[in-house]
């Protein structure tokens, strides 16, 4: 997800000089070009989540933001530089005042709503969220699971748009420090505090900026979220500060109302033309952070200015209850489908629309302002006692809503035992092998594993560590049994999925197996599209060495298995399959040469096309598991491996084909014989791949023999 930060709220009234003011002809006081910044952030935020096809890089609000934040912080900081502790105890009170009151509020209504309306199957990644929400750690949190390829498909949780508030209270923490310690030593150098205080923050600049780029083309998906790579965008800001407003120099006022028009301009362009595949932050984020900073620096009020546009009441009330509209309208964006039972449609994303403005303007009138006008004299110790409260009472609650999970995943796990030991004949793919008279489907017998135990329902290669993970550099190798048949399992997670069944054998017929598993990356001869050319280079060497190790003699067969995760590097998904085919025929060559036996598992239907998550969808439909079935067609991917296989109609190469246990009589379904097929939108549970070993037994036997 890709959303915004808090601004600094309460910074709205930022002082300028008297030069400034009579250059740009308004009294000294309320910056309304800054105001109408934020009223354009976070609509480009808002309109993005709503209408994310229409306005394909809105989430450069965000930078935006970071930029104004910057800005007022340090401004507010030379201004009135902190000295000692206590002047800090007191910056750090009025963010409190200021920030807090409105997000904690959300952030409990957001958890009780959750609880109420939300299936089962998220409610641990709910509290788990609101959590390191409390804590303002959500940015980290979201950055590890950005590279974690199972947790990228799981739902968006209410609470990830904290994320980048979590960057800018981060950055709220450290910022005064380095101020004061700019001051000190400027103190001590007995130098003008401007002369240290400019290439300090030019310095951070600087190294942030090195750094984003880097970590931008080194690991995209982590880089959107951490402090370190979105300092710069915040130190911009800062930079702008420390320099005089060219409202305030003699530069003529038409050319200054140029440079603020081309600032928008900037932002707008980023907005319209960027997308989700867009490099960000890195160098792409300089065109929103130059573009808000040049419409701060000149601070312009000349007629021909954007602060014509800016002056507009509608903009500037926005603008007021930008914090706050950012606060609601993620939440109901993400809750509202559980209760109006499907994908948004224009009359809900009005009333979502609606509903955000009314909330923020009641959280801004009821709790902004009455916590951010308190008097800065006053004792710090409510203040503190205010936070802490507030975060505990969230930890908590996400506390006792795991214990709650906890206690039900308990009662799952013995549920499932008992299934599994109950020599029930009509359990999972038996129900089909047996036939509809002998196993009639019935409704009222529980699912296993219940929905919420199925998300975790994988094979033991992900708690053993068996994987090469981006940028697959790493080449683990893990055995299951120690039977004197050797068989290697290679592929991505597609063909992980089989290693249950495959460990059913394995101990019934005296295998051993060994696993060859990457993630996403597949083996094959072709390049593929990943984020980095780092990652494409390692996933084809990958591939090599795996080629290495199975055609040596070592293996007695190689079941393999894949999902095309990724397209072809140079080719759209339309256009992917063919050259996909050719480098699964050249790389299976290969092993037909050395005169390895392969057996080719094809991919089972692949549910992500309609139902991004099956768990979550048997537990919205709780006792209608038709509900989430669908049609060979509505789930059919391309399978480029098996496809190769049939092509190449070598010995040496099988194929097999399970479909029929997932799609009997036509119809694809979300659980089988009790028991729920996939952990996700494309995995198979562990439960269920178990009860598919019976009918995979024969076909690896004649692999075997080749």
């Amino acid at each position: 997800m890709r959303s915004w930060g808090s601004q600094e709220n309460a910074d709205r009234r930022l002082l300028i000089s008297a030069e400034q003011s009579k250059a740009d002809g308004r009294k000294t006081g309320f910056r309304a070009d800054i105001q109408g910044l934020r009223a354009i952030a976070v609509g480009l935020v808002v309109v993005y989540h709503l209408w994310p096809e229409r306005l394909t890089g809105g989430y450069v609000g965000v930078d935006v933001f970071f930029v104004i934040s910057g800005f007022l912080i340090t401004s507010h900081l030379i201004k009135k530089p902190p000295r000692t502790p206590k002047d800090l105890a007191q910056f750090y009170g009025r963010r409190i005042r200021r920030l807090l009151p409105a997000a904690f509020v959300v952030l409990a209504a957001t958890a009780a709503a959750a609880r109420l309306v939300a299936p089962p199957t998220l409610w641990e990644g709910i509290a788990k969220e609101v959590i390191a929400s409390a804590l303002y750690v959500q940015n980290w949190v979201l950055a590890g699971s950005s590279v974690d390829y199972l947790a990228a498909e799981n739902e968006p949780t209410p609470t990830q748009h904290f994320w980048s508030l979590s960057v800018e209270e981060q950055f709220y923490f450290l910022w005064p420090v380095l101020i004061l310690a700019v001051f000190w030593a400027a103190g001590r150098a007995r130098l003008k505090p401007m002369a240290l205080v400019r290439p300090a923050v030019a310095m951070v600049f600087a190294a942030s900026l090195a750094f984003s780029v880097y970590a931008t083309a080194a690991e995209p998906g982590s880089a959107y979220f951490i402090t370190p790579t979105r300092m710069w965008e915040l130190a911009a800001g800062g930079m702008i500060a420390t320099l005089t407003p060219l409202a305030a120099t003699r530069l003529n006022p038409a050319a200054n109302a140029i440079l603020a028009w081309i600032g928008v301009a900037a932002i707008v362009i980023a907005g319209l033309t960027f997308t989700d595949a867009t490099p960000f932050p890195g160098y792409a984020a300089a065109l929103p952070v130059l573009g808000t900073a040049l419409v701060i620096l000149a601070a312009s009020g000349h007629r021909l200015s954007p602060a014509t546009m800016f002056a507009a009441r509608p903009i500037q009330w926005l603008g007021g209850v930008s914090y706050s509209v950012y606060l609601w309208h993620w939440p109901l964006i993400v809750l509202l489908p559980y209760i109006s039972g499907g994908n948004l449609g224009w009359l809900d994303k009005l009333v979502i629309l609606a509903a955000t403005l009314v909330l923020a303007a009641l959280s801004k009138t009821f709790i902004e302002d009455r916590f951010s006008f308190t008097r800065a004299a006053q004792s710090l110790v409510p203040t503190y006692r205010f936070a802490a409260a507030g975060m505990a009472v969230l930890v908590a609650a996400g506390g006792l809503q795991l214990a709650e999970v906890g206690f039900r995943t308990q009662q799952a796990q013995q549920q499932l035992a008992a299934a599994e030991n109950s020599n029930d004949p009509c359990l999972g793919a038996a129900a089909v092998a047996n036939g509809a008279e002998e196993c009639q489907p019935d409704p009222d017998v529980p699912l296993v594993p219940d929905p919420a135990l199925a998300k975790e329902d994988r094979p033991a290669a992900y708690a053993d560590q068996c994987w090469s993970n981006s940028p697959f550099t790493d080449r683990p190798v893990c055995e299951y049994g120690d039977g004197e048949t050797q068989v290697a399992l290679v592929g991505n997670s597609h063909a992980g999925h089989w290693l249950p069944a495959l460990q059913v054998l394995a101990e019934k017929n005296d295998w051993t197996i060994s696993t060859y598993l990457v993630s996403r990356c597949n083996p094959t001869d072709v390049p593929l599209q990943f984020d980095t050319q780092e990652k494409t280079d390692n996933c084809r060497e990958y591939g090599d060495w795996v080629l290495d190790q199975t055609t040596g003699g070592q293996y007695d067969l190689v079941v393999t298995s894949e999902r095309q995760s990724v397209p072809v590097q140079g080719e759209s998904w339309k256009t992917t399959e063919e050259p996909a085919v050719e480098g699964y025929l050249s790389y299976l060559a290969e092993w037909d040469k050395a005169g390895t036996n392969v057996l080719v598992i094809k991919d089972p239907p692949y549910p992500g096309n309609e139902i991004s998550s099956i768990p979550d969808c048997l537990a919205e439909n709780d006792g209608d598991a038709a509900a989430c079935s669908g049609t060979p067609s509505e789930w059919h991917w391309i399978d480029p491996l098996y496809t190769a296989a049939r092509e190449l109609g070598s010995r040496h190469i099988g194929t097999v084909n399970l479909d029929g246990y997932f799609c009997p009589k036509g119809s694809c379904e979300g659980a089988i014989g009790s028991v729920v097929t996939y952990s996700d939108g494309s995995h198979i549970t562990a439960t269920y791949a178990k009860t598919l070993a019976p009918y995979l037994e024969q076909p690896i036997r004649d692999a075997l023999r080749g």
